[in-house]
């Protein structure tokens, strides 16, 4: 299970709204000189603030501070969609229109079509996993003492 603190910022049935503070992994990073994360991280953009609807059965006030969780195969399997499913697609069409004869032309213009398809596949499958309520965010209880205080949300 993925783990993140935040604050409760709404509550409504079922589910609360919970800030977190995204931050950058970069000090811990051996390619943090090479990475263009470190970069963002010094301008400033790293510690954006991120707004998350997690599902929950006990009662939460504005104001909480709880742990929200989200199944490590759901991110894998979600990033396979997200970055395999475009290309796969590209070089499936491509391929197809180069066995059936197709000029370059046709070829490249295949691929971008197989690409787009292969976008419009990865929103399809991200639109019926919303409602999935295996892989949508889950409150795991209050945030205990780490050292850290959310103060600073």
């Amino acid at each position: 299970m993925i783990e993140e603190r935040g604050r409760v910022l709404s509550v409504e049935p079922g589910a609360v709204w919970v800030e977190t503070v995204r931050s950058s992994t970069c000090g811990n990073c051996a390619a943090k000189a090479g990475c263009g994360q470190e970069l963002l991280q010094r301008l400033g953009s790293g510690g954006s603030r991120g707004f998350v609807r997690a599902l929950t059965d006990r009662q939460w006030q504005v104001g909480d501070e709880v742990v929200i969780g989200v199944p490590e195969d759901a991110l894998v399997r979600g990033a396979l969609w997200v970055y395999m499913m475009p290309l796969l697609a590209l070089f499936v069409v491509a391929l197809s229109a180069q066995a059936l004869g197709g000029s370059e032309p046709q070829v490249i213009l295949a691929a971008l079509a197989g690409l787009a398809f292969g976008f419009v596949l990865v929103r399809w499958h991200a639109l019926r996993a919303s409602r999935d309520p295996r892989l949508t965010p889950q409150v795991m209880g209050a945030a205990g003492f780490s050292g850290v205080p959310l103060t600073n949300l």
